[in-house]
């Protein structure tokens, strides 16, 4: 069996140790930019890769016609494709015997797009999964080969999320890998009219406003972490929420102080959040009963503008 592994993110990582005996070529985006120095730093599948000794490609854009005549000199039996990054192109997907597949991080054909674990989170769901896919042009359009399900936590965060969800995707590709290579199976359309986007979340998406209704708060600032990170403007400056829980109940004055000890607890709309981490401009974590002393904060006292 041979087959091209793209992928790039943390979540792809899983699966990519779980196939790469039958991995001819992985295929990454290329080095970024990271840290304080901006220095080029490799995928976390270009890690890996290089770990297992798989051979590499990063090109820049996975659409050039040179590229996409070696993937065809391979000669593959399919290509698998999990959280990469790039659109790809019909021919590219059809240059193995049996064409691409996609291993997606939410119930399809819900959440199609970019964050769909994390934008799962932020409605409030109670339940997602993992989607293999056969892979065509569109945004996670292809017809579906399989799906695996699981409950969210009520406390559950994406990161938390993505972990068992990367192990998931892992177990559904080692067991349809050798059907998919001989074209063992069946794949039915996504109905259309379920469908619903997953926008990659910006640093506005992340911010918490007490005058929202607080379990909604809790569900975006449990899908921001850690990325983009959930922060909330306050009397003190631009506070980033480490770690939180919802406190259910009606609160006196959104955006209130509600409690400093043991755990200091804002206010919000129809209940409040406990802050059990708070990062406060140029300092470290603490805890938010810390950050209330240090701060001074009192019960009653305004914690936002």
């Amino acid at each position: 069996m041979k087959i091209v592994f793209f992928g790039t993110a943390d979540f792809a990582v899983p699966t990519l140790r779980r196939v790469a005996q039958h991995v001819r070529l992985v295929v990454s985006q290329p080095d970024r930019p990271s840290g304080r120095g901006l220095r080029l730093q490799p995928s976390p599948v270009s890690h890996a890769a290089v770990e297992l000794g798989l051979p590499i490609s990063k090109p820049e854009r996975a659409r050039a016609p040179d590229f996409i005549q070696s993937i065809r000199e391979l000669d593959p039996d399919l290509s698998l494709v999990v959280a990469y990054g790039q659109i790809l192109r019909q021919d590219l997907l059809d240059a193995g015997r049996q064409g691409s597949f996609n291993l997606h991080g939410s119930i399809l054909p819900a959440w199609r797009g970019a964050a769909p674990i994390q934008r799962c989170i932020e409605s409030g769901a109670s339940e997602t999964g993992v989607t293999l896919m056969k892979m065509d042009a569109g945004m996670d359009t292809g017809a579906i080969v399989s799906m695996v399900r699981t409950p969210i936590g009520p406390d559950e965060t994406s990161d938390e999320l993505a972990t068992r969800l990367a192990d998931s995707a892992a177990g559904l590709a080692e067991d349809w890998l050798p059907k998919l290579a001989t074209g063992d199976f069946a794949a039915q359309p996504q109905d259309e009219a379920l469908a619903t986007h997953a926008a990659k979340l910006t640093k506005l998406d992340a911010r918490l406003e007490p005058t929202l209704d607080a379990r909604a708060q809790y569900d975006r600032f449990r899908a921001c972490t850690s990325r983009p990170g959930a922060w909330i403007e306050s009397l003190h400056g631009l506070i980033r929420i480490r770690e939180a829980r919802f406190v259910s109940g009606e609160s006196s004055v959104p955006g209130a102080v509600e409690a400093i000890k043991p755990e200091l607890v804002i206010g919000f709309a129809r209940g409040g959040l406990r802050l059990l981490k708070v990062q406060a401009p140029g300092k470290g974590p603490v805890s938010g009963a810390e950050f209330a002393m240090g701060a001074r904060l009192a019960i009653g006292d305004r914690f936002v503008p």
